[in-house]
Order: C-alpha cells, then structure tokens, then sequence
C-alpha cells in the first residue's frame, strides 16, 4: 500500500494536532491546524486512508515543507 506524507504549507506553530496513529481520515479531513501570522490554517489530509506516523505534537514550531505525518 502506497503512503503518503503530508506537508507543512508554511512556517508557523502547530496548534492542534486533530489526528493520531491508527485514525482513519477520509481525503480534505483536517488533520493538523497551524498557526502563522496570527492566521490558523487547517491542513487537510490530500488522500483518505489510516495515519501510519505523526511527526509533530501541539506547540512546534514547524518550517515549511516540514513532514507532519504519514498516512497509508
């Protein structure tokens, strides 16, 4: 089965983490919500599956680009 990362789309704060390993998300679900310039940005998950890894907890600090987590 093929996996799939999810990616930070910017700089910011992780600010609610609404996913862990073993979840089940359907494709656009928000799995992580980040903060930047005063703004939260919901990230949605690009595929549906079962979330294999999470990389980030509630409070880091993120880069963009950053892998937040995998979902196979």
């Amino acid at each position: 089965m093929a996996e799939t990362q999810v990616f930070s789309p910017m700089v910011g704060k992780v600010v609610a983490v609404h996913v862990k390993v073993g979840s089940v998300v359907k494709e656009n679900d928000p799995v992580v919500t980040i903060e930047s310039m005063k703004m939260e940005l919901p990230v949605p998950a690009p595929v549906a599956g079962k979330v294999k890894e999470v990389f980030v907890n509630e409070g880091d600090v993120v880069e963009s680009d950053t892998a937040l987590l995998t979902i196979e």
